[in-house]
């Protein structure tokens, strides 16, 4: 069956492609999200092509060539995915269609330096944790007769539901408010998705993609499996941005930061309850002892001070690192998001993931505009940056700009 306009297509140079025949009279299909997808920067109105049966993306970044090694890397690094015929005329270069073999890796994920860290830094959160436990489980003893150790133990283990697929899809669902994608949307992400993996050479199905119902551009990599990305970013972004985005979001997982940082977190949230706990009760009793008198909040005030030292002597000085334990997270979670963008500039789509973040960028300084109501911007406060767990988007552009330049 002939086409009127045949569509081209960038990077394919043999003659334009067949439609499936489907009757003497019936137009070419159209594919998941063809038509809805905008490819003007996020926020703007969407419209679908003029001329339904040659869909035209006139934003389109230009995409690497199967079989050419982006910018930054040798060919030796490339994953080693059959390219094919193109299947639809959309902004991405599928290469893993039907027919076409992909080569997973032999160790689809590993613990990198980023996620090793992670976890060093847990280690105060864990021991005061495992204190907490344990005067738990002796106050248990004493009054119930259960033994000792049984808390204590099934505490340690518990660390496994971080895998756990059940418990994975529980916090999915009822904590970060995930939801299940609608078939139009998994006919929309899964084949993004699919290429992205085939690129790096891991098998998605090891995944759950999840969507968040939000108007922001944003993503999640969380758990053993838990790959996420908000409706917005769903519809809005073209699809090799959104490849961009999904593939950072790997580089979390096949880094190991997204298991390490949820397993930190779990062993150490009974010594950050047992914190606030504590901090809470201190606060109220110097309110109620400053209604009777100023020699009562004295007192108080010299007791905490007395118990303070003391648990600093007998802990070798343990809470005092606590301190410092949160600049150093947020030091490691800056450098994990600076790896999972060069994850996903080495699979090629280093431009793509610039788009969406110069995007951001300007989203953020708008809204900061917005905030500010005419008044000149205030500059992040140096410890506001400290605390911060993601870099600035110039820093990240900028670490970028390796794998963005044309290879001479």
């Amino acid at each position: 069956m002939s086409h009127p306009t045949e569509p081209r297509y960038p990077g394919f140079s043999g003659p334009p492609p067949q439609y499936p025949q489907q009757g003497p009279t019936a137009p070419p299909p159209l594919y998941p999200g063809a038509s809805v997808l905008s490819h003007s920067s996020p926020g703007a109105a969407t419209h679908p092509p003029s001329d339904p049966q040659a869909p035209v993306h006139p934003h389109d970044p230009a995409h690497p060539q199967p079989g050419t090694p982006p910018p930054g890397i040798s060919a030796q690094q490339q994953p080693r995915a059959t390219p094919g015929p193109r299947t639809a005329p959309d902004d991405l270069d599928y290469r893993n269609g039907p027919g076409n073999r992909v080569h997973f890796k032999a160790y689809q994920r590993g613990t990198d330096a980023t996620a090793l860290g992670q976890l060093l830094l847990y280690i105060p959160g864990f021991l005061m944790s495992l204190l907490v436990v344990g005067m738990v489980a002796g106050i248990l003893d004493a009054a119930t007769g259960l033994p000792y150790w049984l808390p204590t133990a099934a505490w340690a283990i518990s660390g496994g539901l971080v895998f756990h697929r059940p418990t994975e899809d529980f916090f999915a669902r009822h904590l970060l408010r995930l939801q299940r994608p609608l078939p139009q949307e998994a006919a929309r992400l899964e084949p993004v998705w699919r290429e992205v993996t085939a690129r790096a050479g891991v098998d998605g199905r090891r995944y759950q993609l999840w969507i968040e119902d939000s108007e922001d551009l944003n993503a999640y990599a969380a758990a053993g499996h838990i790959v996420g990305v908000t409706r917005f970013a769903l519809e809005h972004l073209p699809s090799a941005q959104l490849a961009a985005v999904l593939a950072h979001e790997l580089g979390h997982h096949t880094g190991g930061h997204a298991w390490s940082s949820l397993l930190g977190y779990w062993y150490s949230l009974p010594g950050r309850v047992a914190w606030r706990v504590i901090r809470a009760v201190v606060v109220i009793s110097l309110t109620l002892a400053g209604y009777f008198s100023r020699l009562a909040t004295g007192f108080l005030v010299l007791m905490i001070a007395g118990i303070t030292f003391a648990t600093i002597t007998v802990l070798y000085g343990l809470p005092l690192v606590l301190l410092v334990v949160p600049y150093l997270m947020a030091a490691v979670g800056r450098r994990a998001e600076l790896r999972a963008d060069r994850h996903a500039a080495a699979l090629g789509f280093g431009p793509m993931l610039a788009e969406v973040l110069h995007t951001m960028h300007l989203a953020e300084t708008r809204g900061r505009e917005h905030a500010a109501a005419g008044k000149p911007l205030a500059d992040e406060g140096t410890l506001a940056r400290l605390l911060s767990t993601h870099p600035d988007y110039p820093t990240r552009l900028h670490r970028l700009q390796p794998y963005l330049r044309p290879q001479g």
